[in-house]
């Protein structure tokens, strides 16, 4: 039996188990009927729907599969993540629009829904930097992103057209097709996968594939009204003077 176990079987199996598959699971995936068993024990060879499968679903590179290269993964699609609707004011000229944490949770569905953006709140920026490209606001719920992004906060993210051209280690809002996140992006050797970071340290990182990415935004501004909370040069002129009245008590002790 091992003479029927091809290379491209051996690395069919690999993918399998990489991604942590039964063979009844794998099969569903992969549009097969019932399970992979009988291509893993090499009684079915691999057809060209299923290697177009693995190419378009995971990246798996056609040439690896079958042992001609060592370039496992390839990049399929540039991955669109560009907006999906845009917003126009009175002039044809397109605005901002915002979307608090309420709208957040129905964001995702209605992404292509032109009436549902109308009922959202839009303004505009008199700048060149926002003129020339689509932004989008969003409120930060969550502490996940502290110390830089507080909860009720709003960020501002400029569109990114495709995957491709998401910059490393940014923060972006993400939005998949079942919630909005602000979080900095970290790019994998699997192509068709990102992780995504919180910078509070208590979160873990989360993967996801590029394939549930609807929209990215690259994060490049933030508006806060929340005015009443204490600066940090607030705060170490407050603690310079507790040291100061510290050292004061101390002096009248002494004499």
């Amino acid at each position: 039996m091992g003479t029927d176990i091809t290379p491209e079987i051996r690395r069919f199996k690999e993918v399998r188990d990489e991604n942590n598959f039964t063979q009844a699971e794998f099969a569903e995936v992969l549009g097969i009927k019932n399970s992979t068993a009988d291509i893993e024990r090499g009684r079915t060879k691999l057809s060209g729907k299923i290697v177009a499968e693995l190419l378009r679903q995971f990246g798996i590179n056609p040439l690896w599969l079958f042992g001609e290269s060592n370039q496992k993964y390839l990049q399929v699609t540039k991955g669109d993540v560009s907006p999906k609707v845009v917003s126009l004011n009175s002039a044809e000229e397109e605005n901002i629009v915002l979307v608090n944490v309420k709208a957040a949770a129905g964001y995702p569905h209605n992404v292509q829904d032109v009436e549902w953006y109308q009922q959202l709140p839009a303004f505009d920026i008199p700048l060149p930097e926002y003129r020339n490209a689509t932004h989008r606001g969003f409120q930060v719920e969550g502490d996940s992103m502290l110390p830089n992004f507080r909860p009720g906060e709003w960020v501002l993210g400029k569109a990114v057209p495709t995957i491709e051209e998401a910059s490393n280690n940014r923060v972006y809002v993400v939005v998949l097709y079942d919630s909005v996140l602000v979080k900095k992006i970290q790019k994998l050797p699997d192509p068709s996968k990102l992780l995504l970071v919180s910078l509070n340290e208590e979160y873990l990182p989360v993967e996801v594939n590029i394939n549930d990415i609807q929209e990215l935004w690259q994060v490049n501004s933030k508006l806060t009204f929340n005015l009443d909370s204490p600066s940090e040069s607030g705060l170490l002129k407050q603690l310079q003077q507790s040291m100061e009245d510290l050292k004061s008590e101390f002096r009248s002790i002494k004499h």
